[in-house]
């Protein structure tokens, strides 16, 4: 275990410095000068021009530039903010909950309905229940997040007027942040507490789902094809001669081999999930770090492209390292 440990620390920290190489080079590749967007054209004198560049760092060799950002990345500090001059790590924690809040919403979300439908379509295989199933499962999966989640704007949002259409809380509730999870922080209110959770979740609902529908479809079908691996199984036709009914040969023979390598997708799904809050949250003015990675796009703010870039790829990372061990521990065939 430590030498996989060690072996993997090595593969993932050469994968860290190529995705910060990345994340430096590439926002710089993008037309538009920083500069200029700080100070405009008209207010950009030549002086004043000069001085701006100097004071961000950006009138040295990139090679210079790029070894400055990692010696002070390992030293804890991703830089500060060209806009609103604070902390990149502390502007990352601080939308870093509600981003996260929607992540585990959408992976619940999947998790709830496609192991269930994987399962079902597994035992009705090549019947109406599983065509139709894993039908649904690739159209979710094929559908662009940013159409799926207009589509469910205009359905409950602006023609059935079911959930809100933007943000995280409605302004008539007056919440205080004390965790970051919106859930969590009305249930801690003492004033308005159930109406102000019951917003939270409505604020949440489609977010969520726009999120979740393509892990969803992921897992429902990897699903199927392990427990359709599973069943052809000995141990599951001798239960079935026992006499065991139905549910009782999936849900405790089956299943819970089968659940081994739907453990591994989830864990994957959850980085993927992270990183489709991009777009999701741009669209339903979600404010978590997808939305502020693509205004800082939009302001060519290096140092919060490059820090945002490297939180989100050292979650991703770290997951990835987790789920290894994990399957290690849960696999005993895989310690050889």
């Amino acid at each position: 275990m430590i030498k996989f440990l060690l072996e993997k620390l090595g593969v993932l920290s050469l994968t860290f410095l190529g995705v910060s190489i990345l994340s430096f080079s590439l926002i710089r590749f993008v037309p538009g000068d920083p500069v200029l967007l700080l100070l405009g054209e008209r207010g950009a004198s030549p002086e004043l021009y000069a001085k701006m560049k100097k004071d961000m760092g950006l009138d040295k060799p990139l090679v210079s530039q790029y070894g400055q950002f990692v010696g002070n990345v390992l030293q804890g500090d991703f830089g500060t903010s060209v806009v609103s001059k604070q902390p990149v790590t502390e502007e990352f924690l601080d939308r870093f909950p509600a981003t996260l809040e929607l992540g585990i919403t959408a992976l619940t979300f999947a998790i709830i309905f496609g192991i269930p439908f994987g399962i079902f379509a597994a035992i009705y295989r090549n019947k109406f229940p599983d065509y139709t199933i894993m039908g649904v499962a690739l159209i979710g999966y094929s559908m662009p997040i940013f159409w799926w989640g207009l589509v469910l704007i205009l359905i409950f949002s602006v023609t059935l007027g079911l959930t809100p259409v933007a943000g995280r809380l409605s302004v008539m509730f007056d919440i205080e942040h004390v965790t970051g999870f919106m859930l969590i922080d009305t249930l801690l209110s003492p004033e308005d507490k159930w109406p102000a959770f019951l917003d939270a979740l409505k604020h949440l609902i489609l977010p969520a789902i726009a999120m979740g529908t393509i892990p969803l479809a992921v897992i429902a079908r990897m699903t199927r094809s392990s427990m359709l691996e599973v069943i052809s199984e000995d141990y599951m036709r001798t239960a079935k001669a026992k006499g065991l009914s139905r549910f009782k040969v999936v849900a405790i023979h089956g299943l819970r081999n089968a659940l081994i390598p739907v453990v591994t997708i989830i864990g994957l799904m959850f980085g993927s999930i992270i990183t489709g809050a991009i777009l999701t949250e741009t669209i339903f003015s979600w404010p978590g770090i997808g939305k502020w990675m693509v205004a800082s796009v939009t302001a060519r703010d290096y140092p919060v492209i490059q820090g945002g870039i490297l939180f989100i790829a050292g979650m991703i990372i770290i997951i990835n390292l987790l789920i290894d061990v994990m399957y290690i521990v849960v696999n005993p065939k895989m310690r050889g």
